[in-house]
């Protein structure tokens, strides 16, 4: 491991532009995304919620750089239970829905409809579920059978939650008529 460049995701904090740095700094150095890549996939280490904060602003510019990584990254997405990781890996399951270039296999589109669904019926944060329901809308074109789960999900839940929930609901199913 890195250390120095362990110590750098250490030290930063969740603001922007902190985020911004470490995702530049893996962009002009692209042999350090391996051990940022191990930092987060690693839901024991202490910073690996914030190597997937980094991740997230890396692959919103360059989604193909997920590619050697990406079946790791799909087989452990269901071991993240805090929020804080949940909320950019969410982020990065929507990225990949929509993605014209990546092709997933069917079992790693499973994957991360199954961990999709999870987010959006357990108690996470609005930004994680809004993601979630998001990348689920995107899959449903291919899966169909998510539209009926996805309505029935949405408008269960769609009375007990904020306001930021109810306009990201309101959004899929509105789209999903």
């Amino acid at each position: 491991m890195d250390q120095s460049f362990y110590k750098l995701i250490e030290n930063s904090t969740a603001h922007r532009l902190n985020r911004e740095f470490i995702r530049d700094y893996v962009i002009q150095n692209p042999d350090k995304l391996h051990f940022l890549m191990a930092i987060a996939l690693n839901e024991n280490d202490k910073i690996h919620i914030k190597a997937c904060w980094s991740l997230e602003l890396i692959f919103e510019l360059k989604l193909a750089l997920i590619l050697p990584f990406l079946e790791d990254f799909i087989s452990k997405m269901a071991n993240y239970k805090n929020d804080s990781a949940i909320r950019p890996v969410s982020k990065i399951c929507l990225f990949l829905s929509i993605s014209k270039t990546i092709k997933l296999t069917e079992n790693q589109e499973n994957k991360i409809i199954e961990n999709c669904l999870d987010w959006l019926i357990q108690d996470k944060k609005v930004a994680s579920k809004a993601y979630s329901m998001r990348a689920l809308y995107h899959f449903s074109k291919k899966h169909t059978w998510i539209k009926d789960e996805l309505k029935m999900i949405l408008s269960q839940d769609y009375p007990n939650h904020s306001s930021a929930y109810k306009a990201a609901a309101k959004d899929i199913l509105k789209k999903l008529k």
